[in-house]
């Protein structure tokens, strides 16, 4: 499950649990409209309850960077997960977004709000 709150050229995703791939097409669904409307956005991404993501997932969000590669300013992603680290990294190869990984969720927004 997740969940979203945009503000101007900001999206803010939360997930719980599995993130499934209906919780993917949310999400990309939502990133369409905020580029279509307001150009590039900054994206928050707090992994930290995250406790999976399905194969189709995987292979979802790396089509889908592909055909984003420059819909993005910064990207910050909220995780304690060696794993998930190492992934948002590897997504890193597909679009020109500054990419960070970060622990602290007020590092992580206070790094972005420096980007606006």
């Amino acid at each position: 499950m997740i969940a979203t709150d945009h503000q101007d050229k900001r999206l803010s995703v939360t997930v719980f649990g599995e993130f499934t791939l209906a919780d993917f097409k949310e999400f990309e669904d939502l990133v369409r409209y905020k580029i279509q409307f307001e150009g590039p956005v900054n994206l928050f991404f707090d992994l930290r309850q995250m406790a999976d993501f399905t194969l189709d997932v995987a292979w979802e969000e790396i089509k889908f960077s592909r055909q984003h590669p420059h819909d993005f300013v910064r990207v910050a992603v909220l995780t304690d997960s060696q794993w998930v680290t190492w992934s948002a990294w590897l997504s890193q190869a597909f679009v020109d977004a500054d990419l960070r990984v970060f622990s602290d969720e007020s590092e992580a927004r206070a790094w972005l709000d420096s980007a606006e």
